[in-house]
């Protein structure tokens, strides 16, 4: 017997054995991944314990989605937990000019441009965020532009409530640096350091990942987040990965990833940040590397010698200009590819499609990769990458960490393939319910813990109470409307007829 959708609680994990029924269901089987036509997912508490066509045995409920596609969650290893100010960076630049450098006369005097509770609801409509778009795991990600110095315990410590609440599973740890860089007053880039400090942070950062590890269910785990590499020392990269060698943890460490860095790491240390950190010794498989765009073929031979994870987050860099050189390069020569989103929206299945595009135009030929293969890197390469075997995958003894795509009313384009039309077809607005550990989290756009209309007018207000501090640490502290001037001129009366 069929029991309606909607039935289902919304923030709970259902009693007993249930099953999800829908056209189709992606199966990880030992001889490999297959798609099921009229499949169903059995779950019972948090995990899966079947995948194939009907099931014979006791259920308490099946639900039937329907002309529907029942996947893995999405494994997002740059998933967003702020607000998205790169978007102000599209057509404002150059970048340093924009306040995305701060002046030296700002950085003696640098201030937290979010309180503690705007920061702790950040986390909160971010991680809600990506439950709407069949995230599951995540790895969150924020801008230290707007910071102090590096992130705090304490807003981490939020972080680590909301993921409970609403249900999302997370690595979480605070991003510390040692070093940034900022503007002389002849607007020319310095680097600056400060270790003693970022070090501090750094044993702050281990304690928190030491005693979260685990907690919420097993929903949250501890990571290691130095910021920038270009805002990193010797010293502290050596403790972070002795930190993490000692506690099990990954790393995850932005390079070859822009021009500012390429040129500030080779001038303190001759060379590319991945040969620096090989010269080191501290590459490694539990590393996880955005965005490698700038990555020189060298820089990708230490990686694939080392098990380096490299996070594709394509929109963002395209948006940027930029590009993975490519994709299919990178798999060619064995480096494990999974995604990220970094950006607004943080749309999985977007960020799958800009990624297919943008390979097939650094290689220059049509065929270049798959849609299968993205959807592997944004689910099995990831979970990889975490060491996880049981989630990023639907087989049986995995995590229940299921996103469910509807593949009827919400879309436009006719189906060949399930796969093939998720990702050259739809965005995540087509991801039904989402479900985290056996726990429904989000369904048609309503996640369990957060009222989201509310929620994005905070959004709004936030976003421009910064806008408006945006002077304050902008190279010459021009106006707001000069920093960032309307597509078109403003009307300020009665437009003539």
């Amino acid at each position: 017997m069929t029991t309606a959708w909607s039935a289902l609680p919304l923030g709970k994990r259902p009693a007993g054995r249930w099953a999800l029924a829908s056209r189709f269901a992606i199966a990880d089987l030992p001889e490999g991944r297959r798609l099921i036509t009229d499949g169903e997912v059995v779950i019972e508490s948090d995990r899966v314990i079947w995948v194939g066509r009907r099931f014979e045995g006791e259920l308490s409920a099946r639900y039937d989605m329907g002309d529907a596609l029942i996947g893995p969650g999405f494994v997002d290893l740059d998933a967003l937990s702020d607000l998205d100010t790169t978007v102000l960076g599209m057509d404002n630049q150059p970048g340093w000019k924009k306040g995305r450098v701060w002046p030296a006369d700002y950085a003696d005097r640098a201030y937290e441009m979010y309180s503690q509770e705007e920061l702790a609801f950040q986390k909160r409509y971010a991680f809600a965020q990506l439950l709407l778009n069949g995230i599951t795991s995540a790895l969150p990600i924020a801008s230290l532009f707007y910071r102090a110095w590096g992130e705090t315990v304490a807003e981490f410590e939020a972080a680590a409530v909301a993921a409970e609440d609403l249900g999302l599973r997370v690595w979480l740890g605070p991003a510390y640096r040692t070093g940034g860089v900022v503007l002389d007053e002849a607007g020319t880039m310095q680097p600056v350091f400060d270790e003693e400090r970022g070090l501090g942070e750094l044993a702050a950062a281990a304690a928190f990942a030491k005693r979260v590890q685990g907690s919420a269910g097993g929903l949250v785990s501890g990571m290691f987040t130095p910021d920038r590499v270009e805002t990193c020392t010797e010293a502290l990269l050596h403790r972070t990965f002795a930190h993490a060698d000692e506690l099990d943890m990954p790393v995850r460490l932005h390079m070859a990833q822009g021009e500012m860095e390429l040129q500030t790491v080779r001038r303190l240390h001759g060379m590319t940040a991945p040969q620096w950190l090989d010269r080191l010794g501290v590459l490694s498989s539990r590393l996880i590397a955005p965005h490698a765009t700038v990555a020189t073929d060298d820089d990708l031979l230490c990686y694939a010698a080392n098990g380096v994870t490299v996070a594709h987050c394509p929109l963002v860099s395209a948006r940027h200009g930029s590009s993975l050189k490519s994709f299919s390069m990178l798999r060619a020569k064995g480096i494990r590819i999974g995604m990220g989103t970094d950006t607004a929206p943080p749309d999985m299945v977007l960020n799958m499609a800009v990624g297919m595009m943008a390979n097939r135009l650094a290689e220059g030929k049509g065929d270049a990769g798959s849609a299968a293969e993205f959807y592997d890197a944004a689910t099995l390469a990831g979970a990889d990458a975490l060491k996880r075997p049981d989630i990023g995958r639907i087989a049986p003894g995995a995590k229940a960490d299921i996103a469910v795509f509807d593949m009827a009313d919400r879309m436009i384009a006719p189906r060949i393939d399930p796969i093939q039309t998720l990702v050259y077809g739809a965005t995540g607005r087509v991801t039904r319910a989402t479900i985290v550990d056996g726990r429904l989290c989000m369904r048609d756009g309503a996640v369990a813990g957060i009222d989201l209309a509310a929620a994005r007018a905070q959004v709004q207000t936030q976003f421009e109470g910064l806008i408006a501090r945006y002077p304050e640490r902008t190279f010459g502290h021009p106006p707001v409307q000069e920093i960032f001037p309307p597509s078109y001129p403003l009307v300020e009366n009665e437009p003539s007829s």
